[in-house]
């Protein structure tokens, strides 16, 4: 058996492989993403049977073999059982995982998307705060954490600086607010209120631990929801399963 070690890390996906083992993705603060062989996973007995499942955080203790990582032992720290029990929350919850999933790659150090997953799954769980706005926030703050933050504080399209009581407008093609005067450089700007201009600055610029301690009206959270979606849309290239699921539901 080749060194042992042992990241922080949690479990994005899980699926079996032959009888009684498991092929698991782990997001890790030392490696990044990757795939680690759970054997015997599916066991009654096994010790990996509570940990090899999605949502699940701790520190996993891995040797590598010539494929892909096995886990050797598995600490748990979090495992959010009780989310499974929440319609629609559990599926925004595999949303979210399949979006730091499209992102992940090995080798990087993934400290603030594991943070970020565990105050957003914690957030899932709070019956204060809508799943919509859980859903906002943790898309916008994903996009920042990628290098992906859309501009909020300068035209996207000249780079002068936006006063709060100007008319301003978002764009997905230039990638961030414009000013009035730029409207005819573009072809898809809709309003941007205030009030969402400001949310969405809190969202990207807040500290993690303070990211879902506000609420917002109706009308601002429809706003936020229809440029924030189709901002990730726009910047992604994949099909997510689990938003597919939620948008049948609602």
């Amino acid at each position: 058996m080749s060194d042992l070690i042992t990241v922080q890390g949690v479990v994005l996906s899980a699926m079996p492989v032959g009888d009684y083992d498991k092929r698991i993705v782990l997001l890790t603060r030392e490696r990044g993403k990757i795939a680690v062989f759970a054997k015997g996973a599916r066991r009654q007995n096994s010790p990996f049977m509570a940990a090899a499942n999605p949502f699940v955080f701790g520190n996993f203790t891995l040797f590598e073999g010539r494929s892909s990582f096995n886990l050797n032992q598995v600490s748990v720290t979090h495992h959010f059982v009780e989310l499974a029990g929440e319609q629609p929350g559990i599926y925004y919850g595999y949303y979210f995982l399949e979006l730091a999933d499209y992102f992940g790659h090995e080798g990087t150090d993934e400290r603030e998307m594991m943070n970020l997953l565990y105050v957003t799954v914690k957030a899932l769980l709070n019956k204060s705060i809508t799943n919509r706005l859980v859903r906002c926030v943790y898309e916008l703050r994903t996009m920042a954490v990628q290098g992906l933050m859309p501009e909020l504080l300068n035209c996207a399209v000249c780079g002068r600086e936006l006063s709060e009581k100007e008319e301003l407008f978002f764009s997905q093609e230039a990638h961030g607010i414009i000013g009035k005067e730029c409207l005819g450089k573009v072809s898809d700007a809709r309003r941007l209120s205030p009030a969402a201009r400001y949310a969405m600055i809190y969202i990207v610029s807040a500290p993690m631990g303070k990211l879902y301690t506000f609420a917002l009206t109706g009308e601002v959270l429809e706003e936020l929801e229809h440029h924030i979606h189709r901002y990730v849309y726009q910047n992604t290239d994949k099909k997510f399963k689990s938003l597919d699921i939620l948008e049948m539901m609602r």
